[in-house]
């Protein structure tokens, strides 16, 4: 199987594009292979929404609440509103204009009057340079639309992940809690035995030493997990107090999501199918530009009437009535047409590079998820293993120190070391869940909570 490569042709369709506004897409300028390298031989080609995947409803009403009050969306609409305008403006140069004009002169002497009239005014479009101009419009308000859509799907991608963040805090706190809790009994026991001669007072001290190094770990838990809350309540819009409250679990993944082929991705990326865009509205650009050195035909009417008094500006039985048609050719002007074509020209070629840029980067982050699907789950199944271990393992030393055949040194490690592996353990899994929607998001994968993203949405 071949490794990606910036395609041989990539020039050309460069030249192509300024010449005759034939623009290549991602497939022209990036070589992928068939499939991705890193899939696995097992998946699951049944879910098309991956919030629904998750099985969690808080999860899908806090996506349709940060998709309707989320700034950030809110701001990508607002350009795609913007552009959609500014379509219309480059559009509104093909058709005819007209304005009406009226005026009142007061000169002495005796040079008064009122005037009226309309004015007719239309370019002829010979050389398409209007069209191409249109095009272009229409095409940056496609970027900007695939704009809108690439940060609904990454709000949902940031509320997923802070959600489950907190809910992975909100584990790791309660198990910093309930060390202390066992340390504060490992301390009473100890004391205990020391009052009645069985222990040294190093013993105590030890003990003593290993609850406060406990309950200093515990405060650093509180403090992330109260930072992870206010992490999504600004996500959804709302105030950061560290109200909102985690779910227990992190959920159960199951089989990793089919992602397709590699070359059906880029094309419902939405940061793909923008650059695509904007270096086709841009190779318009650059054709208008060229036409701009070509004459050019315009055609203006004008009708108008005036006397002494209104009535008569507005009686229109002798209107004055101008017909005029002229044509027009730049011959020098500084050579301000020709540094615009050439502007226009580099424009697209450093928007070709940005789209290649933008492609391998999507194929790369594609690449890492999948294959950091599957060592995150061989990490969680070891460190189950291990946190199980551990977990008999402290009971034995509990049991053997209370008949005296462990030192306190061996009880305190063994309780570090249970309480490190559930640590870990805690961290593997929501790294595993962080990371599937990392993949959902180098994918583009569809949902359909508030309103979602897929992939016709995006390519229409």
């Amino acid at each position: 199987m071949s490794l990606l490569r910036i395609s041989p042709f990539f020039a050309p369709l460069l030249l192509g594009a300024c010449a005759s506004v034939v623009t290549p897409g991602a497939s022209d300028l990036v070589v992928s292979p068939e499939a991705f390298s890193a899939i696995p031989s097992e998946m699951d080609a049944s879910a098309s929404d991956w919030i629904a995947a998750f099985e969690d409803p808080v999860l899908q009403a806090l996506v349709s609440e940060a998709l309707d009050a989320n700034p950030s969306v809110a701001a990508a609409l607002a350009n795609y509103d913007a552009a959609q305008a500014g379509a219309r403006v480059s559009g509104a140069a093909r058709l005819p204009s007209l304005d009406a004009s009226g005026g009142y002169t007061d000169q002495t002497p005796g040079n008064t009057g009122w005037s009226s009239g309309l004015e007719a005014s239309w370019q002829a479009d010979v050389w398409g340079r209007l069209s191409d101009q249109a095009r272009s419009g229409a095409l940056t308000a496609d970027a900007a639309r695939a704009d809108w859509y690439g940060a609904r799907l990454s709000i949902a991608a940031s509320v997923a992940r802070s959600w489950y963040a907190l809910i992975g805090a909100s584990q790791q706190a309660a198990l910093a809690q309930a060390d202390v809790e066992a340390r504060t009994n490992q301390l009473e026991i100890v004391e205990r035995r020391f009052q009645r001669g069985v222990v040294r007072s190093s013993d105590v001290r030890t003990a003593r030493s290993a609850l406060a190094s406990s309950e200093a770990t515990l405060a650093s838990r509180q403090r992330a997990l109260s930072n992870a809350a206010r992490v999504l309540e600004v996500t959804l819009g709302r105030y950061p107090s560290a109200q909102i409250l985690p779910a227990e679990d992190l959920p159960t993944l199951g089989a990793l999501p089919n992602p397709g082929r590699p070359e059906a991705m880029l094309s419902r990326r939405p940061d793909v199918v923008a650059a695509q865009a904007r270096l086709a509205a841009a190779g318009y650009s650059a054709s208008a530009a060229q036409k701009a050195l070509y004459p050019g035909l315009s055609l203006r009417a004008s009708l108008g009437d005036g006397g002494a008094d209104l009535a008569d500006a507005l009686d229109f039985d002798d209107l004055v009535r101008t017909v005029a048609g002229s044509i027009t050719a730049p011959i020098f002007q500084g050579g301000r047409l020709r540094a615009q074509r050439d502007q226009a020209d580099a424009q697209a070629e450093q928007l070709s590079a940005r789209l290649v840029s933008t492609a391998l980067t999507a194929l790369r982050e594609a690449e890492d998820a999948i294959e950091a699907d599957r060592r995150l789950d061989q990490r969680v199944a070891a460190l189950t293993v291990a946190a199980d271990e551990a977990r008999e393992a402290l009971a034995l030393v509990e049991r053997q120190y209370a008949s005296g055949l462990s030192t306190i040194f061996e009880l305190i490690d063994a309780q570090t070391r249970q309480i490190s592996a559930q640590s870990q353990l805690i961290t593997a899994r929501n790294d595993r869940v962080d990371n599937r929607i990392a993949l959902h998001l180098a994918i583009a994968g569809d949902f359909r909570a508030g309103g979602g993203v897929t992939a016709s949405n995006i390519e229409n």
